[in-house]
């Protein structure tokens, strides 16, 4: 390292934002960038440390200490070679991910880790100023075609993989505009959408071929897909949401945070006018889940103009800082106040709900809930118990259902004719990323289940290694040993 004792001299400074009543009137990014120095300051922190666990808390295995290092030394654009090298799209995590890396920094074993987020995230837009990210078509290209279903991050990394492998590639999308998850479920105020048609347009001048409004399995048959195709690769993500089977689910007014979300980033994109989304608009918001979809229900209800917003979590309320059976270098289950809470949020945790209540009109006014509690035992399931004499009305007009996701859709799996896990994802390991239909693989949450925008990249680049040895009997494409691989 350029600066062996930076961790001693410089205290970790983070990005600061804009005021709350400010940021609310819009749906823009609203972080304020650190000076160059600062940015510099910062890679300096990074310590001679030995063993850098930061590598193996990343599900993408990015070179941290070799990057962190460049960004020190005001050479930029090595540092961001650097970064390409393990990842497609430092533009997405570094605005997204929730660094496992920085829990697995040994410096935050006594104080504060190394900032890489933001250092990734500076690295990469310093890129795309300075115009050093430019498309990089193959010299030659194979006689083979392959399709990619789906256009989150694990399907454009896959896609970006076998593209500068020499296959052509076509990635099919069934919503209007390329991007998946990334377009329709992340705020624009976490990521503005021109972030990702930037990248897009590298991706397309590099020769990949997009298809929108495309849904496999409906308006693109699934035999066409064979015949034209030598390889198919799923990415269509996990997108079965989760509901409460409760009385009243039924109610208007209760929605699941996907539409919620969906909805408004398309009126940001000027395609759907307000009158027409799920608006929080003087409305008392109850916010059920405690995740980042929640938060994101949470920024866009404000944003809105709701009259009040609540938010429920049935887990207990984490601790402040790592818990005692979380020891450094594993990932801590601790408690996270977002950006989105701190512009105006009631939390309440161990909580459940328990019936909705609506007026005579089928419109939804409130709800009851139950305190409860976790019951724990060796070897057994957390079971649990709800706490007597704490039944609670309260009063809502609009119930967002932010529970996460149960696993992937049943139509490509039963057409295609695979087989499904028992948490209904498709079936297929992490040794080959292959189904059990020939020349049909599968990668990102649509394999794995619900996870991390990094594991879906990560997912992606894997799944393009055993894709392209498919075709080619072997491949050049990096791979990560599945041993190396966190558990996050």
């Amino acid at each position: 390292m350029g600066k062996v004792t930076g961790f001693l001299e410089y205290e970790r400074v983070d990005e600061a934002y804009e005021k709350v009543n400010k940021r609310l009137k819009n749906y823009n990014e609203f972080t304020i960038p650190l000076k160059e120095s600062k940015l510099q300051e910062q890679g300096a922190r990074c310590m001679d440390c030995g063993i850098p666990f930061c590598h193996s808390g990343c599900p993408l295995g990015n070179l941290i200490p070799d990057f962190n290092d460049k960004v020190y030394k005001g050479r930029w654009k090595e540092a961001v070679e650097i970064l390409h090298a393990t990842n497609n799209f430092p533009e997405f995590t570094g605005r997204l991910c929730p660094a496992p890396c920085e829990e697995a920094c040994v410096l935050g074993i006594n104080e504060d880790p190394v900032s890489i987020e933001n250092i990734e995230k500076n690295i990469v837009e310093t890129a795309f100023s300075e115009g050093w990210i430019k498309a990089k078509p193959p010299k030659t290209r194979t006689d083979k075609k392959v399709a990619i279903i789906g256009s989150g991050p694990a399907g454009l990394a896959a896609a970006q993989q076998l593209n500068r492998a020499g296959h052509y590639v076509t990635v099919f999308e069934r919503d209007a505009k390329v991007g998946g998850l990334l377009r329709y479920g992340i705020p624009d105020f976490k990521l503005e959408k021109q972030i990702i048609d930037r990248r897009l347009d590298v991706l397309e001048e590099e020769g990949i071929v997009f298809k929108t409004n495309a849904n496999v399995g409906k308006n693109v048959s699934v035999e066409t897909i064979k015949a034209e195709f030598d390889a198919v690769l799923l990415c269509g993500g996990a997108t079965v949401r989760r509901e409460i089977p409760i009385k009243g689910n039924h109610l208007k007014g209760i929605h699941q945070a996907m539409d919620f979300l969906k909805l408004n980033n398309q009126h940001v994109d000027g395609l759907v006018d307000f009158k027409h989304i799920i608006s929080a608009k003087d409305k008392n918001v109850i916010v059920i889940g405690g995740g980042d979809t929640g938060s994101d229900c949470i920024g866009t209800s404000n944003r809105h103009g709701a009259n009040e917003v609540i938010n429920f979590e049935i887990l207990n309320k984490p601790t402040v800082g790592r818990p005692a059976h979380q020891p450094w270098p594993y990932w801590p289950m601790k408690l996270k106040t977002t950006s989105s809470h701190q512009e105006g949020v009631e939390r309440f945790f161990s909580i459940s709900t328990k019936e909705f209540l609506g007026d005579k009109n089928g419109n939804l006014v409130g709800l009851k809930t139950v305190e409860v509690e976790w019951l724990f035992k060796e070897g057994e399931r957390p079971q649990l118990k709800e706490i007597p004499g704490t039944e609670k009305q309260w009063d809502c007009d609009l119930v967002l259902l932010a529970l996460g996701f149960t696993g992937s859709e049943k139509t490509l799996a039963e057409q295609f004719g695979l087989e499904m896990d028992f948490r209904t994802n498709i079936k297929a390991t992490t040794q080959d990323y292959a189904t059990n239909v020939k020349g049909v693989f599968a990668a990102g949450d649509m394999r794995r289940g619900q996870s991390l925008i990094v594991w879906a990249i990560s997912e992606g680049r894997q799944a393009a290694h055993h894709v392209d040895a498919y075709l080619m009997g072997s491949s050049n494409l990096p791979l990560k040993e599945e041993g190396d691989l966190p558990r996050v």
